[in-house]
């Protein structure tokens, strides 16, 4: 399981990408189970507008987010052009992040250099 508080997840380009990927999926569920049933089952549905506005700009910024730290790692030969792919569409399946988390782990782990202060 990925844990956000570790530093070693935030040092390397990889890391960086299953973390924000790991947040971006967190706020998707977020958006399915919790903001849309609000709006859409609820009874209250002017309340769900706006959790659902919310919610869905918050998400929206992190898919950016995810978007550019993967295509970061891609540009500095942390990723490739298959993962990035990966990416792409598992940024747009729910639970996606978390399926290839475990490949995108493996890639880093394989990859992984002994440099120190890794810029971003």
């Amino acid at each position: 399981m990925l844990n956000l508080e570790d530093e070693e997840v935030w040092e390397s380009p990889v890391g960086r990408v299953r973390a924000v990927g790991f947040i971006e999926g967190v706020s998707a569920l977020i958006l399915f189970f919790i903001a849309m049933p609000l709006k859409y089952l609820s009874g209250i549905p002017a309340t769900g507008t706006q959790v659902v506005t919310w919610v869905g700009s918050i998400h929206g910024v992190l898919v950016v987010l995810y978007a550019a730290v993967t295509l970061w790692a891609w540009y500095r030969g942390r990723l490739t052009g298959k993962l990035v792919g990966l990416a792409a569409i598992a940024s747009i399946v729910p639970f996606g992040p978390f399926v290839i988390d475990r490949r995108m782990k493996a890639h880093e782990e394989s990859t992984r250099q002994d440099t120190p202060g890794e810029a971003w």
